[in-house]
């Protein structure tokens, strides 16, 4: 997956059948399935793959217990399908993680544990593993930091666990092996239609030499996530609002505040929503929050109140009391809900489910989703622009479909940290072997090597420090100081792959420095306006 090999197939294709715009989850799984079909595809990412919303979740790939909880037992049931497929088509990312609720009333653990036989139950032959009944003693075996103080019970069920934006990358590179043309630093800046306002195609800008090109395609798919509205606005006459945004904070601490394997559940917080601990990269991520917001931001910040709620939350349910002092890292993201029908309606009925839009000039948009469905939405656009006549009939083959990585026969080692690597592994260890300077460690409190860097500079599009940073190698969502010490490290390498200049690096270094200010917790500075936030649970 090499972008110069990329950039030429704009001008050497007259016409695509499917044109992306968007390289997050649902953009990525689209090329995937398109490309899979026998379409030819093209893909244009306006910055990096899962830049926004895709590298910013809780790490999860779960049919959502909460749903269920609300009685939506058809996105439940979906989801668990797209769980169980998931974990056999990149089992090299997503692990089966066992989540243990404690529960302080006695009726709880009753209550939770005939919920989730149900959840159980709608998983079918697809199952991670059964949930139990757990007693006092037995959930403080297995959660040993957790509070004991009117400790009553527990439940323990099974969900998955991944890294997203790795998949992402691993998308991508799918996509690319299936014919598709993928791009990053690629911006759409304009639609092009005919005299009957019919979309033929889009003009797009390459971020990084200034070029436009036309490009002209049967389906045109807006796959923007938060950034869906700006498309819209290019498309329609009339303005209309397609998705709000909601913001969702997690906090990273020492895995010494989680010991052991199994992460903590928490069903019912204050603001209504579900928090988890979870184990991630010997880490863990502490999240989520819920907040609706007016502005979208490619960088969003972290309200203080978001922050405390999630400490304070994290404090009433663990014995060793996580501070400001021990977070490593904050990461803030925006879910694309899709809008309510009507203006005003209550923020609680903001759909999670998501919506395909085909718009009177024939742009088809996908708003809402998550993650653990993506290859159903996939599924679902590529079918509608059949249905729509934008394309020749052709089955969907993704259900089975294995993705870059995967080795199905393989047991990974997960103490290894390059397991995410699938089976690209011996190519990095190669790659170390026969370059024997790239065994260094990235930083020396990690594992990281600058193999990883170089692999992801030459095989996965990375261009910038922040693209391995944040979301190649992930250190910038482990450990914000730590990334920030190897930033120059990191750009004279890139500078070293690609020929850049020393005036390159010393930008490319205080821009990275910039984003990373919004993980760091100790010079977090209030860069979001309060007014720009509603709170979700008003």
């Amino acid at each position: 997956m090499n972008r110069s090999e990329q950039l030429p197939k704009l001008q050497n294709t007259e016409k695509w059948d499917v044109i992306i715009i968007g390289g997050g989850a649902s953009g990525l799984g689209t090329a995937v399935d398109a490309a899979s079909r026998g379409y030819k595809t093209v893909l244009f990412e306006a910055v990096d793959f899962a830049k926004g919303t895709s590298s910013r979740s809780t790490k999860l790939v779960h049919g959502g217990v909460r749903y269920l909880a609300q009685g939506d037992v058809h996105l439940v049931r979906e989801a668990l399908k797209e769980r169980g497929l998931l974990a056999q088509n990149a089992n090299h990312l997503v692990k089966n993680q066992s989540f243990v609720i404690p529960n302080y009333h006695w009726f709880s653990g009753y209550f939770y544990t005939i919920g989730l036989k149900i959840y159980d139950l709608l998983s079918g032959c697809l199952s991670l593993g059964s949930s139990k009944y757990l007693s006092k003693k037995k959930t403080i075996e297995l959660l040993p930091n957790v509070e004991e103080n009117g400790l009553v019970n527990g439940v323990i069920y099974h969900d998955g666990q991944f890294d997203d934006s790795r998949l992402a990358i691993n998308l991508a590179q799918t996509a690319v092996e299936n014919g598709a043309c993928i791009l990053n630093y690629t911006k759409v800046v304009n639609l092009l239609k005919d005299d009957k306002n019919q979309l033929i195609g889009i003009q797009v800008q390459d971020q990084e030499s200034g070029i436009k090109y036309d490009i002209k395609g049967s389906a045109i798919i807006n796959a923007t996530g938060v950034f869906t509205n700006a498309i819209m606005k290019l498309n329609d006459n009339v303005y209309k609002k397609y998705i709000v945004p909601s913001q969702g904070i997690h906090l990273v601490f020492d895995k010494s505040f989680l010991p052991g394997e199994n992460a903590l559940m928490i069903p019912k917080t204050k603001d209504g929503r579900v928090l988890f601990a979870v184990p991630w990269h010997n880490r863990v991520v502490v999240g989520t929050t819920d907040t609706l917001i007016k502005k979208q931001s490619l960088e969003p910040i972290a309200l203080e109140s978001e922050i405390q709620f999630v400490l304070e939350t994290a404090q009433r349910f663990l014995t060793k009391k996580p501070t400001r002092a021990d977070v490593l890292s904050v990461f803030a993201g925006l879910r694309p809900l899709a809008a309510p029908k009507e203006e005003g309606k209550s923020t609680k009925e903001v759909s999670r489910s998501h919506k395909i839009i085909v718009s009177e000039t024939g742009l088809i948009t996908i708003t809402g989703g998550k993650w653990t469905t993506y290859r159903k939405m996939a599924e679902e656009i590529i079918d509608k622009a059949i249905l729509k006549g934008k394309l020749p009939k052709k089955e969907c083959g993704t259900e089975h479909l294995s993705i870059h990585g995967n080795t199905p026969t393989t047991s990974f080692d997960r103490e290894n940290h390059l397991y995410i690597y699938g089976s690209d592994i011996p190519k990095i260890i190669e790659l170390q072997e026969r370059e024997p300077e790239l065994q260094e460690r990235l930083h020396p409190n990690y594992e990281f090597t600058m193999a990883e860097v170089v692999w992801a500079i030459r095989y996965e599009m990375a261009r910038t420090v922040d693209d391995i940073l944040a979301r190649r190698v992930r250190l910038l969502f482990l450990d914000a100081r730590a990334a920030i010490e190897v930033s120059e490290k990191t750009a004279r390498t890139i500078a070293k792959e690609l020929g850049h200049n020393e005036a390159w690096i010393n930008t490319e270094i205080a821009n990275f420095k910039q984003i990373a200010k919004g993980f760091l917790l100790s010079e977090f500075q209030q860069i979001a306006n309060s007014a720009d936030f509603e709170d979700l649970s008003a």
